[in-house]
């Protein structure tokens, strides 16, 4: 996964992310997070979508979100590894 920074200032970010999936993903954990928003758009289904977050400081709330995210989703997968 890549993410590319577009634009930045005190109260919020703009990024561009490869894949659809986890920028929905990361906006459903910025939300939880405390952001007044995060939401995507994409111009034309061929371009990558384009997270923007608004928060206090919006780059930590990125990190935070994305760190919270890893964290669930390592859980679901040993949870997924006990099974048998």
């Amino acid at each position: 996964m890549e993410i590319k920074i577009l634009k930045q200032d005190k109260n919020s970010i703009d990024v561009e992310i490869d894949n659809l999936t986890i920028v929905e993903l990361i906006r459903n954990y910025a939300n939880k997070q405390g952001a007044k928003l995060a939401a995507w758009k994409r111009e034309h289904p061929s371009k990558n979508p384009v997270l923007h977050i608004e928060s206090d400081n919006p780059k930590s709330l990125l990190k935070k979100a994305i760190v919270a995210a890893e964290k669930d989703i390592d859980k679901a997968v040993d949870d997924f590894k006990k099974m048998k």
